[in-house]
């Protein structure tokens, strides 16, 4: 038995590659399914199934792509219903994997169609799960996401997912292990660990929902409390994941397309594309494409492009580094966003060439920073709300990337302001879409709240956020 966590670090995604007397099974597979085709290679194996734990939210998931090019079956629990052919299974139904076994068990409340699949090895004995969305370590899934679908209350959702932990889960042996769908930065759950494996025995001790003496009155009010709004991409990636999508291959070959800059710059006019810088912060600083958006490839860049860009038909631009082209357009489809047009070839560097107008972003050190606090500017805070109540810079107004736009009206028009993030990363895309709306007059602070706090600017744990007025 050969059981591979494949993480993504970016969606804070596991998918899971299991492989039995030449048999494979891939649990969740990413968009790019390449890894899974040459790990099937490498042990001279075959993919006999692709089990999907339910419609994902956050990413677009390989499965589609992968049956037809392997022509293994994809298998859904009870509940699913997508517009391609699938094997829905039934609850308690098994599957032969080699000397293995997996055994359906239908946990809806995260989703109607959510499924935990229990591994057995070849002495039959319970070995592991991979719980998807339904449980995570030290949090559950968000049962939000498909009331409006499940005409249900997320209350009546987050029931369900009580019962379900409580009559297929809980009950399985303590040394049986968790294999989660997603880790800590995730937005399918709330507060889940950092680590991405774990016992069911040690999640029964420490992970809130899983407490024994715990009613599903107070089931559903801890989970429920303090759900943010899910992204605005969710249900687009539901939906593509539900009715099918293009090949990636046709993707990437229409996104690695090299634009001039003077084709650039046209079919910017034409599409009203988005211009999407995805170098690193520093460059994007230094120059860049006017009312272009900085989403940096070293963040989280999946995750922001979806809540901030939104609509997965968007047409995109890409300004990138020389041999990343690729990289972000695969990067871009794991979120479902398929409309990247071309690249632009020669970089900024290219664009100054011909003589085309660029932009900048007036950055300083901490330390320079600090020089200004006695005069009382202006100081916006990014980050979210949970970071600021921690600790924030003294008489800081709050503005969350997430919710950038629900701000806009609080940034002074004239007066010189700063904004910062915790390390320079969410300030630059928070300064890109600022100055996309014709704010100009900020200045980012290099480095953050930990460059602030190592510069011993006064900070405080004052949890009522403040607002300009």
């Amino acid at each position: 038995m050969n059981i591979e966590q494949i993480y993504t670090g970016c969606l804070a995604q596991g998918a899971y590659y299991i492989e039995s007397e030449g048999e494979v099974a891939i649990i969740d597979p990413l968009r790019e399914v390449k890894p899974y085709l040459e790990r099937a290679e490498r042990d001279n194996a075959k993919i006999k199934y692709i089990f999907e734990t339910h419609f994902h939210a956050d990413f677009v998931s390989g499965h589609v792509t992968l049956a037809k090019e392997t022509g293994a079956a994809i298998v859904y629990g009870p509940n699913a219903n997508p517009s391609y052919d699938v094997l829905v299974a039934e609850d308690g139904q098994e599957f032969q994997l080699g000397k293995l076994t997996f055994k359906v068990l239908h946990t809806p409340g995260h989703t109607m169609e959510s499924t935990t699949y229990l591994l057995r090895d070849e002495s039959g004995k319970d070995h592991a799960i991979f719980s998807g969305d339904t449980l995570f370590l030290g949090d559950v899934g968000r049962p939000d996401l498909a009331q409006k679908a499940a005409t249900m209350t997320q209350e009546e959702l987050a029931g369900l997912l009580y019962d379900s932990l409580r009559t297929k889960i809980m009950p399985l042996a303590d040394d049986v292990i968790v294999y989660p769908a997603h880790g800590a930065g995730s937005a399918c759950g709330k507060n889940m660990m950092k680590e991405t494996v774990d016992t069911l025995g040690n999640q029964k001790q420490m992970n809130y929902a899983l407490r024994a003496n715990m009613t599903k009155e107070e089931f559903v009010e801890e989970v429920t409390d303090g759900l943010l709004p899910p992204p605005q991409y969710f249900p687009l990636n539901v939906k593509m994941n539900k009715e099918g999508y293009d090949d990636i291959h046709e993707v990437i070959e229409r996104g690695a397309t090299a634009l001039s800059a003077e084709a650039f710059e046209i079919a910017a006019n034409e599409t009203g594309a988005v211009v999407l810088d995805v170098r690193h912060q520093d460059d994007f600083a230094k120059a860049h494409i006017p009312r272009s958006i900085f989403i940096g490839l070293k963040g989280s860049f999946a995750p922001w492009v979806g809540a901030l860009i939104a609509d997965v038909k968007q047409p995109i631009l890409l300004v990138t580094e020389k041999g990343k082209e690729e990289e972000a357009i695969t990067r871009l489809s794991r979120v479902g966003f398929d409309g990247a047009l071309g690249y632009l070839d020669g970089g900024v560097e290219a664009w100054k060439a011909a003589g085309k107008e660029v932009d900048s972003v007036k950055s300083i050190s901490a330390e320079a920073f600090k020089a200004h606090l006695d005069d009382k500017v202006p100081v916006f805070d990014v980050r979210k709300e949970t970071e600021f109540s921690a600790e924030h810079v003294e008489d800081a107004h709050l503005a969350p990337l997430d919710f950038l736009n629900d701000h806009l009206t609080e940034f002074p028009e004239k007066e010189t302001f700063y904004v910062h993030c915790a390390g320079g990363y969410r300030s630059m895309i928070a300064a890109s879409i600022l100055k996309s709306r014709g704010i100009h007059n900020l200045v980012d602070v290099a480095g953050g709240f930990a460059a602030i706090k190592k510069a011993g600017i006064p900070v405080t744990d004052f949890v009522c956020p403040t607002t300009l007025k």
